[in-house]
Order: C-alpha cells, then sequence, then structure tokens
C-alpha cells in the first residue's frame, strides 16, 4: 500500500520471531505478483535481538529487514 497510496520508493518490512516467515512472504508477493516488474528487493539484513521475558530471562530473538524499492 505505501507503493501505490503513498507513492513511496522504498519501504522497510521489518519482523521477528516467528514473524519473519510473514515478512519473506508479504515482501515476496509485493515484488513478484502485486507489483510485478515494479518492485524489488534491495536489501536483506538479519540480526538477534536479546532482551528480558516475562520471567526474567534473558532472550534471544532473530529479526529480519527486508528493503523494497521502485525499479
Amino acid at each position: 500500500m505505501q507503493f501505490t497510496t503513498q507513492s513511496a520508493e522504498e519501504v522497510v518490512i521489518k519482523a521477528r520471531g516467528k514473524f519473519i516467515s510473514r515478512a519473506v512472504d508479504v515482501s515476496e508477493v509485493a515484488a513478484k505478483r502485486f507489483l510485478e516488474n515494479t518492485v524489488h528487493v534491495k536489501d536483506i539484513k538479519i540480526n538477534s535481538e536479546e532482551f528480558e521475558n516475562k520471567e526474567q530471562r534473558q532472550v534471544r530473538v532473530s529479526t529480519i529487514e527486508i528493503t523494497l524499492t521502485r525499479k
């Protein structure tokens, strides 16, 4: 929607943990079906974050940032 309604030149999709697969699906659908030959994947960054959960335990969670840009 950012590309079509806001005329954005670049969109970053961010996710962490179990939602990483959904971010990948969203980027693939945008680049290969919804905006075919208009948008492509510019960059993918993977990382991990460490934080304290509700039980006061340190937890490490994977993160991803997928940058889509107009051709």
